[in-house]
């Protein structure tokens, strides 16, 4: 009976991202994962330390503002303008030497003072703020969070199975399970997760304007930048090389955007 309750849900818990067509899991709600996303922001720029770069903010705020404005006149014009309610975009430089930049569900993009010398522009900080702009657009955060739960109830059927008798497996085998699902699901989901962000983000920079061929320029950069070598199986992210080579099959498609 949890079996096929657990189908269910998968099943008729589903959505369509933007542009790639690709069905993902999506068992929360926008209204829950936008509660979570504004406490969370909250108490991080609770911490943070904005930057005080007058100019770098202006840049960050300047690019932020012509990429989402693009995005919501292509979704206005495909009636699809409801994908973004209850969105509220923001863009805030702080201060960390971090090479890095998020967006939480809903808008709230940060951008950290370490990105901006290998980003060197406002194109190379049009490849960030894009990619983590389609993050949002995505929902990825719904989708990781409604793959979790979907995982979570998996396992607990599976353990639940184990005959209690068996007290090597019932002890390990939870372990090994939870291993299985790390590696076989999560990470690469959210390795398809990145992909798609490029995808999109390449897509949305080219609707603002700027040149998607900065991405592979960009991320050329990053792989200079890049300090691990962590193997990309055991990744969240792509490694620079396959996201390069990915990028380069995508930029045709996304030059038929792209309007100077």
């Amino acid at each position: 009976m949890v079996g096929i309750l657990v189908a269910v849900l998968i099943l008729t818990g589903c959505s369509t991202v933007l542009l790639t067509g690709r069905r993902q899991l999506a068992l929360v709600s926008d209204a829950e994962v936008l509660t979570l996303s504004d406490s969370s922001y909250r108490a991080f720029m609770a911490t943070a330390s904005v930057s005080k770069k007058t100019t770098q903010n202006a840049m960050v705020a300047r690019v932020g503002t012509r990429i989402t404005n693009a995005v919501a006149a292509y979704l206005q014009q495909e009636g699809k303008s409801d994908l973004i309610n209850g969105y509220e975009w923001s863009f805030h430089l702080v201060v960390d030497t971090a090479v890095n930049a998020f967006c939480m569900p809903g808008g709230k993009i940060v951008v950290y003072e370490g990105l901006l010398p290998v980003a060197q522009s406002e194109a190379g900080l049009a490849v960030v703020i894009g990619h983590e702009v389609a993050h949002a657009i995505a929902k990825h955060s719904n989708e990781r969070m409604s793959q979790q739960m979907a995982t979570n109830m998996g396992l607990s059927m599976i353990n639940a199975a184990i005959p209690q008798k068996n007290a090597l497996l019932k002890t390990y085998g939870p372990t090994v399970l939870g291993l299985g699902a790390e590696y076989g699901i999560m990470l690469p989901y959210s390795r398809k997760q990145e992909y798609e962000a490029d995808h999109l983000g390449l897509i949305f920079m080219a609707m603002a304007g700027y040149d998607p061929s900065e991405a592979l320029t960009f991320w050329s950069r990053m792989a200079a930048n890049s300090k691990t070598s962590t193997p990309e199986i055991l990744s969240t992210h792509p490694s620079d090389e396959n996201r390069i080579a990915t990028l380069q099959r995508l930029l045709k498609e996304a030059l038929t955007y792209y309007k100077k």
